[in-house]
């Protein structure tokens, strides 16, 4: 491959207040003639080469972009006050929900600005909490994070995994609780992976280590179960599942609360599972089936009386709690603990010897306790509309935690005693800011085809709707995966500006259960677009703002939805920001874990249908030189192995070929970041310091704080 040429081409003036930036220069990236046939279609990729994360032309094109979008950038006048704004506003202590294991208490603590959240231990909850591990020694610059944690049944040992710079690829280590020191245990190559105590080691899953140059891009295959025994080297660690047949499928292990169970579950390129379990009591026990329908839900929440409780979509789109004997497992035999109802059922956890049901009613939570026969008892009282956390207790204990957030509160941990049906806040932050100032509704606006879409709108009160006030519309729509009000410090910045934030609940989420979901996927997908096109429309109707106002945000399959939407309607937008985007629809599937998604969206090679459906809203595939695109910044990261960054790179080198506007198309690659987990708390604030500062500065908006 010829070097990349990095010349640059003049760009027209940029539209926005005054200010020093006056033009820009975009890198000119090079063109390679790479050309696919699919079904009778050709498809030029010209840069195709992007796709190389290792490639020395790729690193100085990263280089070279982020020069430009750091060049732009820093000459916008009001930047680092929003910094300062946004750093006042992370600043405040926050507590996480303590959850108990053996004797132990146990949770996590920032003291405002940390980079990675503290593990702290204590032996009651009226005794002084200690550090247990602090991932912010484990690194100078913040960027390994702590990725997930399992406390041994007796509680004297801390199984944690570490990420490094964002990644999906996981490391783990064993700690002893009582003295605070590391055994000699270390795992490696552990992804999409828990921990599951059993005896004196645990189960966990892991693949095959990478071939060199691969790990962040290449597609993840076989993956397996392991039991590994506390000093034990990994190499000697046995081998519990695999199923060869299946390359792309995905293994997670269990074990029930009592310690008889290993569970075993197995996912596809669907949002289903099947499971399988194992009786531990009985040596040389096999592996038997309860379900391989991986179509449909299936996760078991414990065993009661020789039963297990399992919550399914099995025969119910809005979800249900049924029993499994043991000794009867297959679907003939369940029976119905929880059935559909109109709510959807979101969570179920055992405290306290009762049922704790977590229902989603038009996309927020309401929460119900059952005794064990799923007799309904009482409803949990709620502070407003807002999410409720799971609960964190085990089901002989009369004490359990959970949390509570909404847009414009942060996580209070409560404290629940089954004893009285009651919840006290156990620990509230204080934050620098009044909620009262703010107000959230919930609207509903019909969609193209008719359909009703709720939408969360938060704003300040007292707000004109006389159709002036910037806003900001939020959307996922895909995954079965629910947006509920929840709480950020980077939000409020927009909120005490006299912003509006809209969240709207797009199909392909799963705030109305799985035909809502499915309404979304595959070939239905389009209907995820005309939702948020309506969305869009509904603000600008009802007066909260206008065109000229309004933004586009989302990130992953969110990122996706922006690149497509402002392809078909750029009129209704002054700026987006598409985030760790989907961005490539012909080719996703050929990276690390993308196979995976291919139940939401089919791929390229599945029928001629399904190749044309998808090319017809490709981000990438449908920019053209005559769409007047709004003021665009894409973010993303070098170490990002869920959406490998090659889906931005291509798809902003596309839009500086042909995009010839005035507005500026820029992208922000972070380094030793990934798909968004894990990233430390400078990092966040850095980058939404810069979204920030290119939304107002596109808007032609002065941040009131400043003045």
């Amino acid at each position: 491959m010829e070097k990349i040429a990095l010349l640059t081409l003049t760009c027209l003036m940029i539209g926005a207040c005054s200010s020093p930036v006056s033009k820009m220069n975009y890198p000119l990236t090079k063109k390679v003639d790479t050309l696919d046939t699919y079904f009778d279609t050709k498809v030029q990729d010209p840069y195709r080469w992007l796709e190389d994360d290792n490639s020395t032309e790729t690193k100085e094109w990263v280089i070279a972009e982020n020069n430009v979008t750091n060049n732009y950038l820093s000459k916008i006048p009001y930047r680092n006050k929003i910094k300062k704004r946004l750093t006042a506003l992370w600043n405040y202590p926050k507590v996480g929900v303590p959850f108990k294991k053996g004797n132990l208490y146990f949770h996590y603590r920032n003291n405002g600005l940390q980079d990675q959240y503290v593990l702290y231990v204590q032996n009651s909850l009226k005794d002084t909490a200690r550090i247990l591990l602090d991932p912010n020694q484990l690194s100078e610059d913040g960027t390994v994070a702590l990725s997930g944690i399992a406390v041994s049944e007796d509680s004297k040992y801390l199984a944690y995994r570490i990420a490094r710079s964002g990644s999906d690829w996981n490391e783990l280590y064993v700690r002893n609780i009582k003295t605070g020191e590391d055994l000699n245990d270390h795992l490696m190559w552990l992804k999409f992976t828990g921990v599951a105590w059993y005896q004196n080691g645990f189960f966990y899953s892991r693949y095959n280590a990478p071939e060199e140059g691969g790990a962040l891009s290449n597609s993840n295959e076989y993956h397996k179960i392991y039991y590994h025994k506390l000093g034990d080297s990994q190499e000697n660690d046995q081998l519990i599942y695999q199923n060869e047949k299946y390359p792309k499928r995905l293994y997670g292990a269990t074990v029930t609360d009592d310690q008889k169970y290993l569970i075993i579950s197995e996912m596809g390129a669907s949002n289903g599972n099947g499971l399988y379990f194992k009786d531990l009591t009985k040596k040389g026990s096999s592996i038997q089936l309860i379900t391989d329908d991986l179509q449909k839900k299936h996760s078991i929440i414990d065993d009661v009386d020789g039963k297990f409780l399992m919550f399914t979509n099995e025969g119910a789109p809005k979800n249900r709690l049924v029993a499994v004997d043991i000794n009867r497992p297959t679907k003939e035999n369940w029976e119905e603990v929880i059935p559909e109802k109109e709510n959807v059922l979101h969570d179920v956890n055992l405290a306290g010897g009762k049922i704790v049901a977590s229902y989603m009613k038009d996309a927020y939570s309401e929460i119900e306790i059952l005794n064990l026969n799923g007799k309904f008892e009482s409803k949990l009282e709620m502070p407003g509309i807002g999410t409720v956390g799971s609960f964190s207790g085990k089901k002989e204990d009369k004490i359990a935690f959970y949390s509570y957030t909404s847009f414009t509160t942060p996580s209070i941990a409560y404290k629940y005693d089954f004893t009285i049906g009651k919840s006290e806040i156990f620990y509230q932050p204080k934050i620098n800011f009044d909620p009262d100032d703010f107000v959230t509704e919930q609207k509903f606006y019909t969609s193209k085809d008719g359909t009703k879409v709720p939408m969360f709108i938060v704003h300040k009160k007292g707000v004109k709707l006389d159709g002036s006030n910037p806003c900001l519309l939020y959307g996922y729509g895909g995954f079965d995966i629910s947006l509920t009000p929840y709480f950020t410090p980077r939000r409020m910045v927009w909120l005490e500006n006299g912003g509006v934030f809209a969240l709207a609940n797009l199909r392909g989420g799963g705030e109305y259960g799985e035909k809502w979901h499915t309404a979304g996927t595959k070939m239905n997908k389009q209907n995820v677009f005309d939702d948020c096109i309506a969305a869009a429309e509904y603000l600008i109707k009802e007066n909260y703002t206008n065109p000229e106002k309004l933004v586009l945000k989302g990130g992953s399959n969110g990122g996706l939805l922006v690149g497509a939407v402002i392809n078909q309607r750029p009129d209704l937008f002054k700026v987006a920001i598409p985030e760790v985007g989907v961005m490539d629809m012909l080719r996703y599937n050929k990276f690390t874990i993308g196979w995976s998604w291919a139940g939401d969206y089919g791929t390229s090679s599945d029928s001629k249908e399904m190749f044309d459906y998808l090319y017809a809203y490709s981000p990438i595939h449908n920019i053209t030189e005559k769409i007047k695109y709004p003021a665009i910044l894409v973010t993303t990261a070098d170490h990002d192995d869920r959406v490998v960054p090659a889906h931005s790179f291509k798809y902003i080198a596309t839009l500086q070929e042909k995009y010839h506007g005035e507005n500026p198309v820029l992208i922000r690659i972070e380094s030793k970041a990934g798909h968004g987990g894990g990233m430390p708390t400078s990092k966040q604030i850095e980058e939404y310091t810069d979204i920030w500062s290119f939304i107002f500065y596109n808007m032609e908006l002065t941040p009131k704080f400043m003045k």
